[in-house]
């Protein structure tokens, strides 16, 4: 049940009071909303004879937030925010509904983007709006529906839905790879490449070796395209995903640099706040999600943290 309505200051009212609180003066924000400074000072005014409590403090130069009223404009910010999301989302699909999906750029790229047309078929309703996060973040302060998540069930506040085992593959190009490449030792020694969210990935690979490493470096990389990149140009040996390198195997611009196993060092999720009830939209992308999920692979090394 929403509260009474004396309780809910109009729109005009709170964009007011954010914009004094952002900026500093009553000019400034008139300039920003294209209103009067006397139209400012009505709409604050009006909001503090409806709340019956003083919101502003009134000097020659500036206005200033009351600290009550201070910690009452980020709930109203937070607020504000998500009702300008509900309206972008009503507005890119007044029939139906949308799905705001963050995603991993390289599992986004090569796993999901090829598959999205056969949603799209199927749930012409579903407007599907993605952007990039490499790191966990909070529902509450995001826009996102849901997200996907790579490494182990330690979200918190989420459901999970397991959508596939990643297998990593030691690889580099072919004028990096030793003639003694059966020796794992020779990596060791090799500039190894590393990725920003996974420092500890080749530690966890050489253990599932049965092979101690300790105080491996290399250079650093924040995405696995740029990563996959410099190890085409022989840069390094990287540790890449093995649904990410297909056609560079095939191809032969990247070869193993060692003949072992694929380990895997995490699982892909679709993850969504247990907080939230779930959409329609959300539930349609669930759904169909579930049948996109191959039977669970044999033959690799599954390293948990």
């Amino acid at each position: 049940m929403i509260a009474p309505r004396r309780f809910l200051p109009s729109i005009p009212s709170l964009l007011a009071l954010e914009a004094v609180d952002r900026l500093g003066s009553a000019s400034a924000a008139a300039a920003e909303l294209s209103l009067t400074q006397s139209a400012i000072s009505r709409q604050l005014r009006s909001m503090e004879e409806q709340l019956g409590v003083d919101l502003i403090q009134r000097t020659q130069m500036r206005l200033h937030l009351t600290p009550a009223a201070k910690e009452y404009v980020e709930t109203a910010r937070t607020v504000l925010h998500q009702l300008a999301q509900a309206s972008l989302k009503l507005k890119a699909n007044p029939t139906g509904g949308s799905l705001n999906l963050s995603i991993l750029p390289a599992f986004g790229m090569h796993w999901l983007a090829p598959r999205l047309q056969d949603f799209a078929l199927r749930h012409p309703e579903v407007t599907v709006n993605l952007n990039t996060r490499l790191k966990p973040f909070d529902f509450d302060t995001e826009h996102f529906d849901a997200a996907i998540h790579f490494g182990q069930q330690n979200w918190a506040g989420v459901n999970y839905l397991p959508i596939m085992r990643e297998d990593v593959l030691p690889v580099c190009a072919p004028e990096l790879l030793p003639r003694n490449a059966d020796d794992i030792g020779w990596l060791l020694d090799a500039p190894l490449l590393h990725l920003e969210t996974r420092p500890d990935a080749w530690e966890k690979w050489f253990a599932a070796q049965n092979c101690a490493a300790t105080g491996l470096r290399g250079m650093l990389f924040d995405q696995f395209s740029t990563m996959g990149q410099a190890t085409v140009h022989g840069l390094g040996v990287a540790l890449l995903p093995s649904f990410l390198i297909e056609e560079d195997l095939k191809t032969g611009r990247l070869v193993p640099a060692w003949p072992g196993p694929s380990v895997s060092l995490g699982d892909f999720y679709l993850v969504w706040p247990k907080s939230r009830t779930e959409s329609e939209p959300l539930r349609s992308f669930r759904i169909w999600l579930e049948g996109q999920i191959d039977p669970e692979p044999t033959g690799s090394n599954n390293i948990t943290t």
